[in-house]
């Protein structure tokens, strides 16, 4: 199965992570995109389009009619299909299959995520399943997956016998190889796990919690944040749980019940029915692994991955837990100690809650480096952001980003133009969805719906999601745009021969190296001068600002990773021999940390990786951290090189899946790739 295409946003010390991902069956391939006028179908495959307009709906019932034109065209496709000679040919209409299904489904489900009109997401959500329910047939059709057996025998050019082992190994985990009965049972796994990731997702986006103030609770949050959001009966302001508005408050507001408050409704979110989601995914994972003859969700994941066994993941996250475990302790002590002193009560007396840390943090990083996050902002106006990443890759990767003019799914959305600029042609489009409202997905991702393929003239599409706030980007708001336009540029930049090599359609575990890679470009001065390219008139961030917001970088490293690491054995745990129950083993492993398990929080309820597409992956995260690490140390002190950006960009963004992820960081670096520089990162 292709990895989500979901890209989550980078975390701020000690937040709740709680990011949706798409969900994730056993079939063979990624969901893909319809339109309301939907190819002609012909009983041979087409002349692909280059590029297509995104489609429009205002109402339900348009999503369903352009869901059923688009599935009809992919069996009359696969019936096609089963008829091909294996080789070259097979592989051709493999992938015409690939190409129409991302035209046919990837931009409607995307649909589901940002849509402003309940009815189309709705629709949406019920053509994902429909599109979820043909993979997993797709996955156990006898006569196509001998079809990829016998052209991995018959190809001999590299690159084509990889796309048709991929494609093999993705059918063999559909279970097609399995007895009658037990792919009937395989079907249902994963026809059942798609509907649950669809659930447990569905009860934290669509449940709007707000959580009520009194003006007196949110001293020390600037005024605007609040000043315009919505107010109760009470009179009170009422404060959604994600996007912007969280992490200032957690970081600002004077009042720890008030903090407190709105941590509990974060860290509760998805509530008692995702727990209960939750159990159910695990144990149908591990019935699913059972089929293979496989011990464990782990094992029949890993194997496919660049860390390749759940053992070799176990001892990489156990070193990372050794080389922080003292941090963690320092820093949760240096927190402490602040509390105290904020307070004026003796050290033994204070207790640290976890509703603190962002706050204390914060203090800490003005009082010990004089600075402020929140004092960025007006050096990184939100439109102005967007053109300096764009910028960034512009001087490194010889593109040009031109505006569309038009209207999308929503006001406010953008369409740009991404143009090679030694050919002068038009490669990608990127479509950017920038603010907050109701109803749109919460947090900053990336969904890439189209892929590009140079056998056939055919343009990538991606859509960065972001929920920009108005006043201007923090730096660590900065931070994050980077590391998902990251995303689009492995997408938009991708120049693989076929679409299904495309892409993110990676190792999930090399899938946010590039994106990881990046977020380190924004903390450095010659690249934040490229600012003014795009924005003249802006004030330039003081290079003195950037050097402290460069000291403070590192602080709280210990307790960040750590909480990572955590996320990622838990993760690993859910995912073993045996199916423990989600809050009991939360509780076990949490209440092992400094911090400590807080009584009636229920963290695994919104914790949307485990349930998607991260299932026995959220390890990918760090294993990636270390892949960029190293990564990065080949551009040396100057960032914007545009040499070495060209390498980078024909060597990693452009080579996809074509090659396995060792090889492509072997061809970058000119060398094997080594977590020696991650682990000498953590130690510091």
């Amino acid at each position: 199965m292709k990895r989500s295409n979901v890209m989550p946003a980078a975390l701020a010390l000690a937040a709740v992570l709680a990011l949706a991902v798409t969900s994730a069956g056993a079939a063979p391939r990624k969901r893909a995109p319809a339109h309301p006028k939907p190819i002609p179908v012909k009983p041979v495959v087409e002349n692909p389009i280059a590029d297509l307009p995104f489609p429009k709906f205002d109402r339900g019932p348009q999503v369903a009619s352009a869901c059923t034109a688009g599935l009809e065209g992919a069996m009359l496709r696969v019936k096609e299909l089963e008829k091909r000679k294996p080789g070259a040919d097979w592989l051709q209409g493999w992938e015409a299959l690939y190409d129409w299904e991302e035209d046919q489904s990837g931009p409607l489900i995307f649909l589901e995520n940002v849509h402003p009109t309940a009815e189309v997401r709705a629709e949406a959500e019920k053509c994902d399943q429909r599109w979820s329910d043909f993979q997993s047939a797709l996955g156990l059709n006898a006569l196509v997956w001998n079809g990829a057996k016998q052209s991995v025998a018959a190809l001999k050019d590299p690159v084509d016998r990889r796309a048709a082992q991929l494609a093999l190994e993705a059918f063999e985990d559909s279970g097609v190889a399995l007895p009658r009965d037990k792919q009937a049972r395989a079907k249902a796994i994963a026809d059942k796990l798609a509907s649950l990731s669809q659930q447990f997702n569905r009860n934290i986006r669509d449940a709007r919690t707000r959580v009520p103030f009194t003006e007196a609770e949110l001293k020390g949050v600037p005024d605007s944040v609040w000043k315009d959001q919505p107010r109760d009966a009470d009179g009170k302001v009422t404060l959604p749980i994600d996007g912007p508005a969280y992490a200032t408050v957690m970081q600002t507001a004077e009042d720890p019940g008030a903090r407190e408050r709105l941590w509990r409704a974060k860290t509760n979110e998805g509530g008692p029915d995702n727990l209960k989601a939750l159990a159910q995914i695990e144990q149908l994972r591990l019935e699913q692994a059972k089929l293979f003859g496989l011990a464990s969700y782990d094992e029949f994941v890993l194997r496919r991955r660049m860390v390749e066994t759940p053992a070799r993941a176990a001892k990489f996250l156990d070193d990372v837990h050794a080389a922080v475990a003292d941090d963690d302790r320092h820093d949760t002590a240096e927190l402490r100690d602040a509390k105290a002193r904020h307070l004026g009560q003796p050290l033994e007396v204070t207790r640290l809650q976890r509703w603190d840390t962002m706050f204390y943090s914060e203090r800490l990083l003005r009082d010990r480096y004089a600075v402020d996050d929140e004092a960025f902002r007006p050096y990184f106006p939100p439109q102005e952001s967007l053109r300096f990443v764009m910028r960034v890759a512009e001087k490194m990767f010889g593109v040009r980003y031109d505006r569309i003019d038009g209207t999308w799914w929503a006001p406010e959305v953008q369409a740009w133009a991404v143009t090679d600029v030694a050919s002068n042609r038009k490669i990608a489009t990127l479509y950017v969805d920038p603010y907050p409202r109701d109803g749109k997905y919460n947090h900053a991702a990336v969904w890439n719906f189209r892929n590009g393929a140079s056998s056939v003239p055919r343009q990538a599409q991606s859509a960065l999601v972001v929920n920009f706030d108005r006043r201007g980007l923090s730096l660590r708001e900065l931070e994050t745009l980077m590391h998902e336009f990251g995303h689009t540029l492995r997408n938009n930049l991708s120049a693989t021969r076929y679409a299904s090599d495309a892409g993110e359609n990676v190792a999930q575990d090399f899938a946010e190296a590039p994106s990881q890679m990046l977020e380190d470009w924004v903390y450095d001065k010659k690249v934040l001068k490229v600012f003014q390219d795009v924005c003249p008139a802006c004030k330039p961030v003081p290079d003195d600002l950037v050097d402290k917001a460069r000291a403070a970088r590192d602080f709280g490293k210990g307790m960040l990773v750590a909480r990572q690491q955590l996320y990622a054995i838990y993760d690993l745990a859910l995912h073993g021999p045996t199916a423990p129950d989600p809050m009991e083993t939360w509780e076990k492993m949490e209440a092992a940390t400094p911090l400590g398990y807080v009584a009636g929080t229920t963290f695994p309820s919104g914790f949307a990786h485990v349930a998607g597409g991260y299932g026995a992956g959220y390890y990918g995260y760090l294993w990636s951290q270390a892949v960029a690490t190293d990564m990065r140390s080949a551009f040396g002190a100057d960032k914007l090189d545009p040499k070495v950006g060209a390498r980078y960009r024909a060597t990693v963004l452009g080579e996809g899946a074509q090659k396995p992820p060792q090889q492509v960081v072997k061809d970058f670096l000119g060398r094997d790739g080594s977590p020696q520089a991650f682990f000498e990162y953590l130690k510091k």
